[in-house]
């Protein structure tokens, strides 16, 4: 993509570059991708990717579509070349080999660029050059190439007979008897399996093989996935398409790479998730919460009627409580376990994947999605609480709970657990400007959901006037770590952002702009000087202090 923009005398040094480098490489040696960049553009990249291993044999791969995309890019005409070029039907003729054999001889080293031909189109073509290397490299392979001969028709029919025979009389595979047909006619496995392939296309009704062969189309292949996905079995699958086990493992597995390639992942990055370490620091830790009591299932995700509104209310009670230390802790788990999926995936090639790999990313994503809704389930409350502010919106109440939910949603996603506040502040700040957006007729909530809203905001109430005593103390040793560790300038700040100290219920807080005007700063100055008094308080007071401060 990048050589795109590049001028093209530049493209075409880097063309010959490529292809230089891809007749040295060896394929049982893995090579780090500096060398492969520096090789192609003589830059040295930099960073993590810079020392990343690319296998000989995908190497390889890679740079023959590269070589293949990059000659389209700049094609030349094939007649103004200063060497001839030959097509591939051309080069077929000369070595007495099919158009097939010389696609096969592209994947064994024989190099193909794109010209324009004289009919205006382009081709893949092969310099003359190119041949020769390819034919002083496998002198075995093209010698044997132009002493074939094609089969007669006598000799055909033989090699179909002998496979009737073993198919109806044998339990072998389809590999296997051709295996065996080569190796009595003395002919290649291909050629055997090409002549069956033929004679089956050309009589339907004398099918040979009871499993049919070739490539499963893309209909029959998503059918495969989507009924695997619903829970159906491979024995099963098996018999329905009649297929190998191999076979209907390789489509799943290709599909199931495809899916998550195409799965939008997306992390709150952090430096400690580069350390050798972090798996076993991060990963080690339970995940578990105080659970719901069984039978008792909340559905954040969807409308419901009214009529089941005091039920979900009543379910609320009974939501996970996180105090702020776990609640960092599941934020953190679950930003890193969507990174090693990211990470992982970049491994994948749809065409060659293994279940082990497959199974070991998709585990990383359900972990992550259980911690999510762990998070999405304990913050529900929340979402009741600022919705019964907004009663008088012009919108039901249960429409303001599903709002409310789909902007949690969106919070967890979006919130940085980096920065240590709690995750309230940011879940309320999306619920708050979701219900901005709503407007109209006054809607007042019914008897029955106003008093099991009412039940609710008690509740909540009572657990607060509950823990006050304990909010005094700390408030007091908070107030004095804050006079003893800031300077006036930061207890400033920090005191008119967050309000009168530790408080159970908050008196109105000032931005970081009213701030910057009343002390003749810029807004962004404040926002560094409320960080480095945090990061001074944070190492200074206990994780319920903190809590009580910025919670």
């Amino acid at each position: 993509m990048q050589l795109r923009f590049a001028p093209q005398s530049r493209r075409r040094k880097q063309l010959d570059a490529a292809e230089k480098l891809f007749e040295v490489i060896d394929k049982d040696k893995d090579y780090p991708f500096e060398f492969v960049c520096f090789r192609i553009t003589g830059f040295h990249p930099k960073g993590e990717t810079a020392q990343q291993l690319i296998k000989g044999d995908e190497l390889a791969d890679d740079l023959r579509f590269f070589i293949s995309k990059l000659s389209s890019q700049i094609a030349q005409p094939a007649s103004g070349q200063s060497e001839k070029v030959y097509t591939i039907e051309e080069l077929a003729k000369i070595f007495c080999v099919s158009t097939k054999t010389i696609h096969r001889w592209r994947k064994r080293g024989l190099i193909a660029r794109k010209f324009i031909f004289d009919d205006g189109k382009k081709y893949f073509g092969f310099l003359q050059s190119a041949v020769d290397k390819f034919a002083l490299a496998n002198p075995d392979l093209t010698a044997k190439a132009q002493t074939f001969e094609r089969m007669a028709d006598k000799q055909k029919q033989q090699i179909v007979k002998q496979a009737v025979k073993l198919a109806t009389t044998t339990g072998l595979s389809r590999h296997q008897i051709i295996n065996r047909i080569a190796a009595k006619t003395d002919k290649a496995h291909e050629t055997v399996r090409y002549t069956l392939l033929n004679y089956e296309k050309a009589h339907p009704e004398k099918v040979i093989f009871k499993k049919p062969s070739g490539i499963v189309d893309t209909a029959a292949a998503g059918e495969i996935y989507k009924l695997y996905k619903q829970g159906c079995g491979i024995k099963e699958l098996i018999m329905r398409f009649n297929r190998s086990k191999s076979s209907i493992y390789r489509i799943i597995n290709m599909r199931r790479a495809r899916a998550l390639l195409a799965k939008r992942i997306e992390f709150v990055a952090s430096d400690e998730f580069l350390k050798d370490s972090t798996d076993e620091k991060i990963l080690s830790k339970p995940v578990g919460v105080r659970k719901r009591p069984p039978g008792k299932r909340i559905k954040p995700f969807e409308l419901f009627g009214e009529h089941l509104l005091p039920e979900y209310l009543q379910i609320l009670k009974d939501a996970p409580v996180l105090n702020k230390e776990r609640e960092i802790e599941l934020f953190h788990r679950y930003n890193y376990l969507k990174y090693l999926a990211c990470i992982k995936r970049t491994s994948i090639k749809p065409n060659r994947v293994s279940s082990a790999q497959l199974k070991e990313i998709e585990n990383y994503l359900a972990q992550a999605e259980d911690i999510r809704r762990t998070l999405i389930g304990a913050n529900l409350r929340l979402v009741v609480s600022i919705a019964s502010k907004h009663i008088r919106s012009g919108v039901s109440f249960p429409e303001l709970v599903s709002r409310g939910n789909f902007a949690l949603i969106n919070a967890v996603e979006e919130f940085d657990y980096t920065m240590g506040f709690r995750f309230s502040r940011r879940a309320s700040l999306n619920i708050a400007k979701e219900y901005a957006k709503v407007s109209g007729k006054s809607t007042e909530p019914g008897r029955k959901r106003a008093a099991s809203l009412a039940n609710i905001q008690r509740d909540m109430r009572t657990k607060e006037a509950t823990d006050f005593a304990a909010f005094e103390r700390a408030r007091q040793s908070l107030a004095q770590v804050i006079k003893n560790e800031l300077t006036e300038r930061e207890q400033y700040v920090i005191l008119n952002r967050f309000g009168p100290i530790g408080l159970p219920i908050k008196k109105k807080t000032k931005t970081l702009k009213q701030i910057g005007e009343e002390i003749s700063l810029s807004k962004e100055r404040v926002r560094q000087v409320e960080l480095t008094a945090l990061q001074k308080l944070r190492q200074s007071l206990s994780s319920e202090e903190f809590e009580l401060l910025t919670g």
